[in-house]
């Protein structure tokens, strides 16, 4: 029998906009536990180049949903609300309140929203990885999630065979299985999102540096333990930022100096495209830096906000 807890707490807000840090900080103060809500972050393997929290950083709280997922195999939306939910219900039923952290925002949408999938929403970002790609791959890869729409669909019809793709990565299903209807109304628990934000040249500045920070950990290295365990150069997986900028460079194909500025832009892009989505989001109650200076202010603002939603 599913236990829903009480609350469901979310920290959300650009990638290395600190969000890691606030939401132990917050599980910690209410005893409650974090759900990875990053769409990279499900791969194992994958630990460097999607800032996945270490030990340490998780400081003896629980993390549910990181390295649920095999880098070569496909992971949909579906399959993230399927896996969240169920962890979402054996946090309630301990009688404690989860926490989401992470910068994907149709991750949270899924969570929250009565979303039934049937005319599914565009997810730019997959459609950014697609497009990269040689069209015969694309259909080629169509074919082996969705036999009938790859039938139905000439290798020419390069917009709607990644529209089928792209449907199936936010289902789990192939586009013929679905009616149309597409719903928002609000499910689960009552949503209490707090989002960071910080001045922009701040933030670009703290992503130029965490993409230096993480080729000196090994992300290279790491990209070559991937593509050398088998993981496909195309795969879904091996398209997220940095992956796909780094993979050419492990084979020879360009250079490290020129590959780690294009990391860069590419990742400050996404932030942008990130703090978009979430400022669209009326139930999000934004903390910017600049006004909490103090060590520790901006996490006491965030747990009395919390607790004063609870």
């Amino acid at each position: 029998m599913q236990s829903l807890p009480s609350a469901l707490i979310a920290v959300v807000g650009p990638t290395a906009s600190g969000k890691t840090a606030a939401a132990v900080a917050l599980c910690r103060a209410l005893d409650a536990e974090a759900i990875s809500m990053d769409s990279m972050q499900v791969y194992r393997g994958m630990d460097i180049g999607t800032a996945k929290p270490t030990q340490a950083e998780q400081s003896g709280v629980t993390h549910h949903l990181l390295d649920v997922a095999d880098p070569g195999t496909p992971f949909s939306v579906a399959d993230y609300r399927e896996l969240a939910d169920a962890a979402i219900n054996h946090i309630g039923a301990r009688g404690r309140l989860p926490v989401l952290v992470g910068g994907t925002g149709l991750y949270l949408n899924a969570l929250t929203l009565d979303m039934d999938f049937a005319q599914t929403p565009a997810d730019r970002d997959f459609r950014r990885q697609l497009e990269g790609e040689d069209r015969e791959l694309l259909h080629a890869r169509l074919a082996q999630v969705d036999p009938q729409s790859a039938r139905r669909l000439h290798v020419n019809d390069v917009r709607r065979v990644m529209r089928a793709l792209e449907i199936h990565h936010l289902t789990g299903k192939p586009m013929s299985a679905h009616a149309v209807g597409f719903r928002t109304a609000p499910r689960g628990p009552t949503l209490i999102a707090v989002g960071l934000t910080m001045e922009r040249s701040l933030l670009h500045s703290r992503i130029d540096t965490r993409v230096h920070e993480m080729i000196g950990q090994g992300w290279l290295e790491e990209v070559t333990r991937l593509l050398d365990a088998g993981v496909p150069e195309n795969s879904q997986a091996m398209q997220a930022i940095g992956y796909r900028e780094l993979a050419p460079v492990v084979q020879g194909e360009t250079k490290l100096e020129e590959a780690i500025p294009r990391i860069q832009q590419t990742t400050r892009q996404y932030a942008k495209r990130q703090m978009t989505w979430f400022r669209r989001d009326p139930r999000v109650h934004w903390f910017d830096w600049a006004d909490y200076p103090e060590p520790g202010a901006l996490d006491a603002a965030i747990l009395a906000y919390v607790r004063g939603r609870l």
